[in-house]
């Protein structure tokens, strides 16, 4: 079987957050489901975005939406673990933002799962995707992410 290989991009870490398993984060294996795992994700990624000055929902005049997203699971995390969820955002290349999650446990390190996905602004009026605005890879850019 083929397995998804990620590899996160140290060098553009733009955050870290620290969160804990929630007993509603819980799956049928007794361990932390995937539905859960993408929520989490989604509260880093919105709390990275708060303190660079930046919102999903108006990026540079735009919202946001998820085009793909990856996941490679590396180890179990449980009721009621602490993780941390570091997020990192490359330079932005045209219409695309990557953004790159590693979610670990916080005591020793040892990495939950690593995640990418690709955020695509888009004009509400027009229905389509817009270039990365400049004033969102300047935000970027002040963290060492750009």
């Amino acid at each position: 079987m083929e397995r998804i290989k990620l590899e996160f991009p140290e060098s553009d870490i733009i955050h870290r957050h620290p969160m804990s398993v929630r007993i509603a984060d819980m799956n049928y294996g007794r361990h932390l489901g995937h539905d859960a795992l993408v929520s989490l994700l989604h509260e880093a990624r919105i709390q990275a975005f708060a303190d660079l000055g930046l919102s999903e929902w108006d990026l540079g005049g735009f919202p946001s939406v998820v085009a793909d997203l990856a996941v490679q699971y590396q180890s179990e995390a449980r009721w009621p673990d602490a993780l941390v969820v570091e997020t990192a955002v490359p330079a932005p290349a045209g219409k695309a933002i990557a953004v790159f999650h590693r979610v670990c446990h916080a005591e020793g390190g040892r990495p939950v799962a690593t995640a990418r996905l690709t955020l695509l602004l888009v004009d509400p009026a027009q229905g389509r995707p817009v270039a990365v605005p400049r004033s969102v890879g300047d935000a970027l850019a002040r963290t060492g992410a750009a």
